[in-house]
């Protein structure tokens, strides 16, 4: 089937914002006595920002603070990190450009609207997307695919139509799950991960994204 549309994940795909995740969540944690070391991965990587804080208590219980408020707290530690020292990923611009070309963009990340709405504003993104869509509204997360279920809904576009960057295992899963082609992105040390083998295709920078794979299988605005 022709694509019409692009849906992109945020986090680790266009924002280099995963290691400002595990800081925000070393300093924040660290400080309720959980022992969270920079070295570690970030296991908790694809959760809602809820259910990183459940996932942590339920394993080191503490005293003094609700679960509510430290959520607060890592989606303004996050917020702020991404104002100081977030950055674009590269070929990020570029392949929105790419896909804005081609037809409607989405964004569909399993960060709350609010932190999404922040850092897509501090990088002058808001405007590249037609719509903007959070799991945080979900039911479910990924690797449910509600989420991109969604955006495509609010394109107007049938999820067999639709084309999906994502950097994540949950993502690509999620992706498949609604009939969807996707492009994966995956981290260096996530691409060993045997649910990649799933995307159409796997790309070690979005720099590498090839007008002519997408020519392929879009049609031209316009057409």
């Amino acid at each position: 089937m022709v694509l019409r549309a692009t849906l992109f994940d945020m986090d680790g795909l266009l924002i280099d914002s995963e290691v400002l995740w595990h800081r925000a969540e070393v300093e924040i944690f660290g400080g309720l006595g959980v022992p969270i070391s920079e070295a570690e991965d970030r296991s908790t990587k694809g959760m809602f920002v809820a259910e990183v804080v459940d996932f942590w208590y339920e394993r080191y219980p503490w005293r003094g603070v609700s679960r509510e408020a430290v959520v607060d707290r890592l989606l303004a530690r996050v917020g702020e990190l991404v104002d100081t020292e977030g950055r674009l990923l590269p070929g990020a611009r570029r392949a929105l450009d790419l896909a804005g070309d081609r037809g409607l963009v989405a964004l569909a990340s399993s960060t709350p609207e609010p932190l999404i709405l922040r850092s897509l504003e501090h990088f002058g993104l808001r405007d590249r997307f037609a719509a903007v869509h959070s799991a945080d509204a979900e039911p479910f997360g990924k690797p449910h695919p509600g989420v991109f279920l969604s955006a495509a809904a609010s394109l107007g576009v049938n999820p067999l139509e639709c084309l999906v960057f994502e950097d994540s295992a949950a993502g690509v899963l999620a992706a498949k799950a609604g009939r969807m082609s996707v492009v994966a992105v995956p981290a260096g040390e996530d691409r060993r991960e045997p649910v990649f083998a799933l995307a159409d295709l796997i790309l070690a920078s979005l720099e590498e994204l090839s007008e002519q794979w997408l020519d392929e299988r879009f049609v031209r605005r316009g057409d």
